[in-house]
């Protein structure tokens, strides 16, 4: 369902896809999207919410009024003509339940809210509004805030991380242990939305990641806490049945290693006057509940709580029902059990349980309502003052009498400023009621303020601590009509509205302010950026807001709630002729209530000032409490509150928990008493209501120096009876349409959709989503991004060098992005930082973790290299050792027997002996100087270190006292300049009026000189009455011809008047009705201007949402580009591999063909060496039977056989030498089939090799078809490993050409040389054969001897033996044949796979081929789409020039009418200041006697102005007395300068930094004498004259930094270092 309402809207698709990870898109999803773009969805805004239609076109022949569309409702059809302003783009299916509003392609409420509501719906409770968090309240306690959860965000970055509550703990942990900058958490919302609920939730997974040292702070601890603090500090409301009513900071303090160091708890704004007044249907404290309900019957007895009063005037009524009393019980029991484990002892829980139920009592006891003041029920006052441990005449004198002891000292309170002093006399006197009521309020307070401080006790820690992690908790903004009541807002929920105002006012400034002062700095940003800012709670945080007024009508006598709704309503209320709709403040039909608009008027609470002026006048019994306490009998009570009246732990009251432990906690301290005692502060010490305005200063001021982390609580659903409608907008959309309600979409959780749409208005989240998105929200200094990011580009690195120093650090950051291949859209380069857009740094981080780990893995692998060569040599060496003790030992083994040895190691100890003790006594001399050395810098080091420690804190305490002193100097200044123009302005205002009274003067003289010639003339008639008639009768002709003259001019003279009085009047109403036509017409105009606005919003809204749009195109575009190129190389490589492939085949044929030929002339050569054999073969057989028939023939001579003989043995020897060369050719034949073994056993691991890249190839190749980039990569791969099996088989194919040409070689050179023995024995033989043939012609001639018989025979013996070996070598040489051609033909058969295989990877790379020329079809369709895309874009900015030249026409039109209107305006004021009013003279002499007041303020700024006077000679002598004791200490640091070198310079910074502020300060350039001063002109000077705060950052960051790397080596160690350091 698409579309929103009380009973939903709409119908439309989902998407149940949460994933931030982009996918490529379908192509339905694409012809989906398509069609969504072309019927033009969008959502028609109504009072009951939104609803999904498409706008429809107007027809040719009918076009629409102007202003209005045509919108067809998806859900009935129903066709509506509707205003252009309540209709808004809709985003596609796509952007369904996005984690990020600020991804939202069309940004506009209705899609904000739809998409919160599909995720609410979706159980999706948490959702990214760009860099904040928006959080709906799920009304009930979902399982996702688990152990496991936690664990499961731990670690990660917040772009990893899917929308939590733990994630913003996350990002604010790792921002900390990043920057080392404290970071603060602030949640904002109603009343009721779950901020106290999400805070727990913070706090715990901090406590269960980070860890604590020493169980500081645990999980077990913080439940305890906020066990307590929910007991103490929370109350039942109309809004919320567990609501806080006191704001609070629970900060942790994290050391060096991440880990909790200690943790604090601040409260202000506590609404302690609950304990004693509430409204009707709510409830007090929680603890008072408990502690009725309590089962332990000692406690009760001890408490008096066995018999309880019927009515209590407080309120406080023990639960009436079974169950609640029951759960009361249980919640008593875990208290207990909480501050056990907070380790609060029995004795002060025990004064906590009397103090709680000396309350009661009072409530009980009540007072008289007239008469004298006293108790009403003394039986029930008697118990609670022996509760307190005192009296009853004491505790009434105490809350009645008012007169205050010596001992008494006065409390402060959250509506009570420190060191006040009863206002007896201004107002009327406080009646017994509420006396009774400011003692228990003031008990309430002093008990409250006691807890935090006993719950810090056992959070502090005296730990180094670095940073800190603040979570900013307050009340939320409360309306009684939002929960369905009729009565008015009381004054506390005024102060926690005010409160959740300016935190508002923070997250504006942070997000729009800030951002826009930078871009206004920066050309080329968008600081054009047009966002409207309203003001908060009605200026109640500026001068003469709301509660200076109240302040002010307290201190006068006759001051009441209607003169100061009267003044509130003359500062700030509507003005004649002004609009309602622009005033935050309206009045109300009711007495004393007036109407307040919060939350930039879309929150409009009725406030109820009865009784406003009590809360600011001073209550003498809540003041007394205190005093009441610590004089109190009961030891477990006096002791606890024992010197806390004039402590300065608790800051107005309420402010408590100041103590701290730690140094971080100590400077939030100092810092909120900075607010208390700066400023208005300093000036209106007196003043009780600018003390809540204190507070909430002090609660800003505290976290403004951290990086701000805000979190945005929505209430899904109004209380039950209200109308939200009503409540918190006038009007939420200009339709006044009534749709229909439609059926709720299953499973989605219901939501409140105009209550929604108010809080995201009140919040102005999508203004700030809009400056997100347009802006550059992440940006850092150039030196920072350089050394951050230049791991990205090592070759930048290689060129430059790594000692290269960086000139131009702009144009380095330049270059380093141009290396970096990013849009240019993406970033901006500014004056001094990088400016980038939303998610462009978080990918360049990525890149770096991603660079970072492989360099990290790499240097790894370095690093186990060269552990592993050192065992090596070390190995080596201990080998070379083990045969030197060897040898020693051997030689040893040679020589103990000899005497001179036995002398020699006999005499040689004693030697040695001698020489030993002289150097043990050296050694012993050196040892003792090096140690009183050492303690002497030991005692130096010390003295340094105390003096470093001293001055440190005088010259914190000084420049402290000095920062007040001057900022109260320039409040006071800042006062006196307001209040000098004031003056001025009624001098001004004075002379007019003296003027205007001159005037007057002079006409009512005239006006008296004419009466009295009147009286003149009267008497003369009078006088001539008496004389005679003849005298007098001329004078009475005169007479009465004078009184006709008179009476005659009088009447003509009247008429006169009379008909210019009728002109006038005709005129005056002319111009009336003139003025009336003319207002009626400017009115129209500014309705028409406003419309005009909104549509020129709306438009600039939707095109800048069409550029981010068209940005994003552009990014993908250049993506797409960047890896085309990339492809496209890839691509040429392949090509160039490829080509490479086909030479190294043809040169594989051409040697193919090579040694093909050489095989057939070996083959040739064998044939040849096999014919030769044969002839010789047939050789030795003749001669074989030669010697037989000689041998038949010969005669038995014994001196032949005796010759013979001879011979024999010849033979038998050159037998034996040619059977040792057999035997050597027998081992040259072993190896021969030794290295054929080999080959062969290469050949296989070669084809097992084979077979394994085959099938790698083919899982590779699957890979392909799957995606194609993997394709790619992979064919790098293969091709890659291709290239090397290529190589590694043609260096085996040299390899084996080169052991087969050896060896042919050698079979060459052995049948050689075999022939030629063979070819010699040959001839021998036929020599022998000769002269036997010889020989038997003889013998034929002549008688053989025996002799000659015998010559023959041995002959004929050798040369039967060199025929056998002729024999076995010509087997040998087959062997070796057989063994060559069986090597030819394994290479004949690797020769054939290499082809098959080249064959293969042709065919696999004409298909790769065919792919991307299908994928290079694809990317030019893409690139037509995108020309489509973009001459859209033109065309619409064309019409946007169109619609912005109308725009400054009608600007035009404004302007003319505006003339107009002026003109008017001028003639209307001279009508009215032509015609006397006797109002206007009334208000002037007002005027007169207020400038006459102001006037006394002078004279009291002119006694203040002495007191300052006095204050910047003070200053001055405390200057003179820093710069003295800065000289002195300076020369002992220039005497001691052979201390530690780290304690020195920092003692020369901050002495040089103090130094150069005071001379600062003091306006002129003071100069110092001799050493260690400071001169005016001294490069030391200039180069430290910094502001104090800054300094002290500076400060703190090197100390940190010190403390860090001084931790890790060992305090002997440390000292000897700072031993050996020069200063």
């Amino acid at each position: 369902m698409r579309g929103g309402g009380e009973a939903g809207q709409g119908t439309g698709h989902h998407s149940l896809s949460t994933s931030a990870v982009p996918q490529a898109k379908t192509e339905e999803q694409i012809a989906a999207e398509e069609a969504w773009y072309e019927t033009e969805k969008v959502w028609l805004v109504h009072r009951d919410g939104f609803s999904l239609g498409s706008q429809l076109r107007p027809e040719a022949g009918s076009p629409l009024p102007e202003g209005k569309v045509k919108v067809k409702l998806d859900h009935d059809g129903a066709v509506l003509e509707v205003e252009e302003d309540d209709v808004e783009k809709a985003n596609p299916p796509s952007c369904d339940r996005v984690e990020d509003l600020a991804s939202l392609l069309y940004l506009n409420e209705s899609s904000t809210l739809h998409t919160l509501r599909q995720r609410y719906g979706g159980n999706l409770l948490h959702t990214y509004a760009g860099p904040t968090m928006v959080i709906i309240n799920p009304l009930s306690s979902p399982s996702m805030y688990s152990e496991k959860v936690m664990h499961m965000f731990k670690g990660c970055r917040r772009e990893d991380s899917s929308p939590h509550i733990y994630a913003v703990a996350q990002a604010a942990y790792r921002s900390m242990l990043m920057s080392r900058q404290d970071q603060a958490i602030v949640l904002l919302g109603a009343s009721g939305s779950g901020k106290t609920t999400n805070c727990q939730h913070l706090v715990q997974y901090l406590a269960t990641i980070a860890g604590s040292t020493g169980k500081v702070f645990s999980v077990e601890k913080w439940q305890a806490l906020y066990t307590i603090l929910e007991a103490f500090g929370n109350s039942s409301t109309g809004m919320n049945g567990n609501a806080t009513r006191f704001s609070q900071i629970i900060s942790l303090d994290f050391d060096q290693a991440g880990q909790v160091a200690s943790a604090s708890v601040q409260t202000l704004l506590l609404e302690k006057l609950r304990v004693a007044r509430h409204p009707a249907n709510e409830a007090t404290f929680n603890v008072f509940y408990y502690l009725l309900a309590c089962s332990d019957s000692t406690l009760r007895t001890e408490l008096h709580f066995n018999h309880l009063a019927e009515n209590n005037v407080f309120g406080i009524v023990p639960p009436s029902k079974p169950e609640e009393k029951q759960k009361a019980t249980q919640q008593f029991s875990k208290l207990l059990t909480a501050m056990k484990v907070m380790g609060i002892s029995g004795d002060e829980q025990k004064a906590f349980w009397l103090i709680l139920g000396a309350i009661y009592h009072l409530g009980a006891a009540g007072a008289t309502k007239a008469g004298r003041k006293q108790f009403a029920r003394h039986e029930w006052a008697q118990k609670a003052a022996y509760l307190l441990g005192c009296s009853l005449e004491e505790l009434s004198s105490a809350i009645f009498k008012h007169q205050p002891k010596g001992t008494l000292q006065r409390s402060t309170s959250f509506r009570q400023g420190p060191d006040e002093s009863p206002l007896g006399d201004s107002g009327p006197k406080l009646t017994a009621l509420e006396c009774l009521e400011g003692m228990a309020a003031g008990l309430y307070s002093e008990l409250f303020t006691l807890l935090i401080s006993l719950l810090n006790r056992a959070l502090k820690s005296s730990q180094h601590s670095v940073c800190s992690v603040t979570v900013v908790d307050t009340p939320g903004a409360q309306n009684p009509k939002l929960a369905g009541q009729s009565r008015g807002a009381t004054f506390e929920e005024l102060c926690h509205n005010y409160a959740q105002e300016r935190l508002q006012q923070l997250f504006h400034q942070r997000t729009f302010a800030r951002e826009l002062e930078r871009y206004k700095e920066v050309p080329g940003t968008p600081g054009h950026v047009n966002i409207s800012y309203v003001r908060s709670l009605a200026r109640t945080d500026e001068a003469r807001g709301l509660l200076w007024l109240l302040e002010e009508e307290a201190l006068q006598p006759g001051g009441n709630e209607d003169t100061l709704l009267e003044r509130l309503f003359s500062y700030y209320g509507p003005q004649e002729g002004g609009k309602e709709g622009h005033n935050p403040l309206l009045p109300s039909d009711k007495p004393r209530h007036f109407l307040l608009g919060h939350s930039s008027g879309t929150n409009w609470v009725e406030y109820d000032a009865t009784g406003w002026l009590n809360y600011v006048k001073h209550n003498p019994a809540s003041q007394n409490a205190s005093a009441l306490l610590q004089e109190s009998q009961k030891k477990v009570i006096s002791s606890l509150f024992a010197g806390r009246g004039g402590s300065a732990l608790v800051l107005s009251g309420s402010v408590a928990g100041l103590e701290g432990g730690s140094q971080l906690a100590l400077r939030r301290a100092t810092s909120m008493r900075k607010t208390f005692t700066t400023g208005v502060a300093a000036v209106k010490k007196k003043s009780l209501c600018i003390q809540i305005k204190l507070q909430v200063d002090a609660l800003i001021d505290s976290i403004k120096k951290s990086k701000l982390h805000f979190v945005h609580c929505f209430l899904p659903k109004a209380g039950a009876g209200g109308d939200p409608q009503a409540v918190l907008c006038r009007r939420v959309s200009s339709s006044e349409l009534e749709l229909p309600a439609e059926h709720c979409e299953a499973g989605l959780m219901q939501l409140d959709v105009p209550l929604l749409r108010a809080q995201l208005r009140g919040s102005r989240l999508l203004d700030a989503l809009r400056m997100y998105r347009q802006g550059y929200p992440d940006h850092m200094v150039f030196a920072e991004f350089r050394r951050r990011f230049d791991v990205l580009a090592p070759h930048l690195t290689k060129k430059h060098g790594r000692n290269y120093i960086v000139v131009d650090e702009k144009r380095a950051v330049e270059e380093l992005l141009e290396s970096l291949d990013l849009e240019k859209s993406s970033y901006h380069m500014g004056l001094s930082r990088v400016f980038f857009r939303a998610g462009s740094l978080a990918r360049l981080e990525e890149q770096r973790d991603t660079q970072t780990s492989r360099n990290i893995t790499l240097f790894q692998a370095a690093c186990r290299g060269f552990l592993a060569r050192q065992h090596f040599k070390k190995r080596k060496i201990q080998d070379l050792a083990i045969r030197c003790v060897q040898k020693n030992i051997k030689k040893n083994k040679g020589v103990k027997d000899w005497p001179w040895w036995k002398l020699f190691t006999t005499v040689r100890p004693l030697i040695e002996v001698q020489l030993t003790e002289d150097q043990i006594r050296g050694k012993d001399e050196e040892i003792q100087q090096l140690k009183s050395k050492l303690e002497k810098v030991e005692k130096e080091r010390n003295e340094l270190r105390l003096n470093s420690d001293r001055l440190e804190s005088r010259i914190t305490e000084l420049t402290s006292e000095l920062t007040d002193e001057r900022n109260t100097g320039e409040s006071a200044s800042q006062l006196l300049d307001a209040e000098t123009a004031e003056r001025l302005r009624a001098e001004k205002e004075m002379k007019d009026l003296q003027a205007k009274y001159d005037a007057l003067k002079k006409q009512m003289e005239s006006m008296e000189m004419e009466v009295m010639e009147a009286r003149l003339i009267r008497a003369a008639e009078l006088n001539g009455e008496l004389d005679d008639d003849d005298s007098g009768g001329e004078w009475r002709l005169k007479y009465e011809r004078a009184v006709r003259e008179i009476d005659f001019t009088k009447k003509r003279l009247q008429q006169e008047l009379e008909d210019k009085l009728e002109v006038e009047q005709q005129g005056k109403r002319q111009l009336e009705r003139k003025l009336a036509d003319l207002q009626a017409d400017s009115e129209e105009s500014q309705r028409a201007l406003q419309q005009l606005k909104k549509k020129c919003q709306r438009l600039a809204a939707e095109l800048q949402d069409t550029k981010l749009h068209l940005e994003g195109q552009q990014g993908r575009n250049h993506d797409l580009e960047k890896k085309q190129r990339r492809f496209d190389s890839e691509l040429s490589q392949a090509h160039e591999e490829a080509q490479r492939e086909r030479l190294q085949r043809e040169k594989l044929s051409r040697e193919k063909d090579v040694l093909v030929a050489e095989v057939f002339g070996l083959k040739q050569l064998l044939e040849d060496r096999d014919s030769d054999i044969a002839g010789l073969t047939q050789k030795a057989e003749a001669l074989e039977a030669e010697l037989q028939d000689i041998s038949s023939q010969e005669s038995k001579d014994e001196a032949s056989l005796a010759k013979v003989k001879k011979q024999l043995r010849d033979l038998e020897a050159k037998v034996k030498d040619q059977e040792e060369e057999l035997d050597e050719q027998a081992g040259t034949i072993q190896m021969l089939e030794q290295a054929k073994l080999r080959l062969e056993m290469e050949m296989e691991r070669l084809r097992q090799t084979h077979a394994k890249e085959v099938e790698s190839r083919d899982e590779e190749v699957e890979e392909i078809r799957q995606s194609c980039q993997k394709k790619l990569k992979q064919m790098e791969v293969q091709l890659e490993e291709e290239y090397e099996d290529k190589q590694k088989v043609l260096r085996e194919k040299r390899e084996l050409e080169s052991k087969l040409s050896a060896v042919s070689e050698q079979a060459n050179q052995r049948d050689f040389e075999t022939e030629k023995r063979l070819r010699r024995d040959l001839k021998r033989t036929k020599a022998l054969l000769a002269d036997a043939q010889i020989m038997l012609d003889h013998l034929k001639n002549n008688a053989p001897s025996k002799r000659e018989i015998t010559q023959l025979k041995n002959q004929l013996e050798e040369s039967e033996f060199t025929c056998a070996a002729a024999v076995k070598a010509r087997k040998s040489m087959e062997v070796e044949i057989e063994d060559l051609h069986l090597q030819i033909d394994d290479l004949a058969k690797a020769k054939g796979a290499l082809e098959e295989q080249l064959s293969r990877l042709q065919r696999e790379k004409n298909e790769v081929q065919s792919r991307l020329e299908e994928d290079q079809e694809d990317m030019n369709e893409l690139m037509k789409k995108h020309k489509a895309a973009v001459a859209q874009a033109s065309r619409d900015l064309a019409q946007m020039n169109d619609l912005q030249a109308q725009l400054e026409e009608v600007s035009k039109e404004k302007q003319e009418l505006q003339e107009k209107l002026q003109g008017l305006q001028s003639q209307l004021e001279f009508l009215e200041q032509s015609m006397v009013d006797k109002s206007l003279v009334s208000r002037q002499e007002a005027k007169i006697r207020e400038l006459e007041t102001r006037l006394d303020l002078e004279a009291a700024n002119q006694s203040l102005q002495s007191d300052l006077k006095l204050a910047f000679k003070r200053i001055g002598d405390l200057q003179a007395a820093i710069e003295d004791e800065m000289e002195s200490d300076s020369n002992e640091d220039l005497i001691n300068s052979d201390g530690d070198s780290d304690v020195d310079s920092e003692l020369e910074e901050r002495v040089d930094g103090v130094k150069s502020w005071l001379s600062k300060n003091k306006g002129s350039s003071k100069t110092l004498s001799d050493d260690g001063s400071l001169k005016g002109s001294s490069p030391t000077s200039s180069r430290h004259t910094f502001t104090y705060d800054r300094w002290d950052d500076e400060q703190d960051a090197g100390d940190s930094t010190r403390r860090s790397s001084r931790s890790s080596p060992s305090a002997s160690e440390a000292e000897s270092r700072a031993a050996e350091t020069p200063a």
